[in-house]
């Protein structure tokens, strides 16, 4: 009847919890002598095949299972040379708070206890960092993806918000119709899709030659769809598209909605924070009359997994959206169901956890200005990167440098496009099996390329040296038909 899951001996504990620190700092301080990504050997992915284990094993066993199976094949994304998809690195300072958080674990949808307002808190700097309102609403959320849906719920239910939520979309005389361009991320159209507007009305606009979203095809489309009897009710500006980290001409996308009265989003996955770097604050600036932003603070704020965020200027329609109180979840003053208005009242979640202990904690170790002055230096990494490419042939950049993302290939002696995009696949898959650099791919205008997104906090400037070097390496060996 006595029984718990604490253990019988803190001591023990303690000890083992002490060892654990020691080895994760170990760990993220050599880091860069590391190769940064391995492949998982087969009898190690055999060890995860077992049926599950019913009775108990020592606590030092099964950490030193995780530190043989688990911890040697990571991937990666802590490591300098880590350039794949757009995955920040985290900092020591995310770890241990990570840790206070699910020590406290506290449930973060109601509730008059501290992590509430530290939540509120972090949402409040991130308006003033990106120079949206203060009377703004926002939420922590799981990731880009899910905060780009909280937005475009909100955008969806604020054409008729009351009869959309008790009647559905057939309370909407008209068709819903979305828009965004080729380039934007799926999680976009994943959106549309569960939202009930279905793919088939998310216009998907072609994009120039820089990779931006054409606007004067977006405008024509905006006025057939309107000629046949359709809503449009939401236009997505990407700041900073996954592929090549185009900017689309927010202003102009702006102007668009004003003088339609759409709603105006801005995917920022990454790219809004580059808000703060003044060679891009330009371009960005439009965000701060945006309807809504979405951004990740586990990218260019090397938080570590998982941290979203989203912004919504009207505090009403996000509250509209989602805003639900059973008896169960009623509030009063004075006492543990009082304190701020419920995180419930803004998202689907009602189960939360502390995301914004870590958050909060980062940013007062290290000072907003830290985190600008690392967003500028990968952004200028990455112009000397794209310059170093540019000046060591057969190497070949293959879009201009906008923000943080460079794309290359190996000009390999061949017309065949076929054989030229298997070889430059062939090359990455070295760089990462090697454990050199771990870079990704994407296809442009048919071209396989070599693809670099630089979010990482421990990056310097010899990781690209390396980069370039051992591509010109591999490709060399790879003509010579060497592998």
């Amino acid at each position: 009847m006595n029984e718990t899951l604490d253990p019988s001996n803190w001591d023990e504990m303690r000890q083992l919890g002490h060892l654990m620190v020691d080895d994760m700092i170990s760990y993220l301080s050599t880091i860069r002598d590391q190769p940064v990504w391995r492949p998982i050997p087969d009898e190690v992915k055999e060890t995860f095949n077992t049926s599950i284990p019913h009775n108990p094993t020592n606590s030092l066993a099964v950490y030193d299972d995780f530190k043989k199976n688990i911890l040697p094949y990571n991937k990666g994304n802590v490591h300098p040379r880590f350039f794949a998809f757009v995955q920040g690195t985290g900092t020591p300072m995310g770890v241990f708070a990570e840790m206070l958080a699910a020590a406290m674990n506290p449930n973060l949808a109601i509730g008059e206890h501290a992590a509430m307002y530290v939540e509120g808190q972090v949402l409040d700097w991130f308006k003033e960092f990106l120079g949206y309102p203060a009377d703004a609403s926002g939420i922590l959320l799981s990731g880009g993806s899910m905060a780009n849906f909280t937005a475009l719920n909100v955008a969806r239910n604020n054409i008729l918000p009351e009869n959309i939520r008790k009647s559905g979309l057939h309370a909407v005389e008209k068709q819903l119709v979305a828009y965004c361009s080729t380039e934007s991320h799926s999680c976009i159209q994943k959106s549309i899709e569960a939202l009930g507007i279905g793919t088939d009305n998310l216009r998907k606009i072609p994009v120039n030659e820089s990779f931006q979203i054409d606007v004067t095809a977006l405008k024509k489309q905006i006025q057939i769809d309107k000629e046949n009897n359709l809503l449009p009710f939401c236009i997505i500006g990407n700041a900073g598209t996954v592929n090549t980290g185009a900017i689309d001409p927010l202003d102009e996308l702006l102007a668009i909605c004003k003088s339609e009265k759409i709603w105006f989003h801005v995917d920022g996955a990454f790219g809004a924070l580059a808000k703060v770097v003044p060679t891009l604050s330009a371009a960005l600036k439009p965000i701060e009359e945006a309807d809504s932003v979405a951004f990740d603070l586990h990218k260019w704020m090397y938080m570590p997994y998982e941290a979203g965020c989203v912004l919504i200027k009207n505090k009403k329609a996000h509250r509209d959206t989602f805003a639900l109180n059973p008896s169960y979840l009623h509030t009063d003053p004075g006492g543990l169901a009082g304190g701020p208005e419920p995180f419930n009242n803004f998202g689907i979640e009602l189960s939360r956890g502390f995301k914004a202990l870590k958050v909060w904690m980062s940013i007062k170790e290290l000072g907003s200005l830290a985190y600008i002055r690392m967003i500028e230096k990968n952004c200028v990494q990455c112009q000397y990167l794209g310059s170093l490419i540019s000046s060591h042939p057969p190497l070949q950049l293959m879009t201009p440098v906008s923000m943080n993302i460079v794309c290359y290939r190996f000009q390999f002696p061949t017309d065949d496009l076929t054989v030229q995009n298997n070889k430059n696949k062939k090359l990455l898959l070295e760089l990462q099996n090697q454990g050199i650099a771990a870079p990704s791919s994407t296809i442009l205008n048919g071209h396989f390329v070599i693809r670099v997104a630089n979010v990482n906090q421990r990056s310097q400037q010899i990781d690209f040296d390396i980069l370039v070097r051992e591509s010109l390496r591999i490709g060399q060996d790879i003509s010579n038909n060497l592998l």
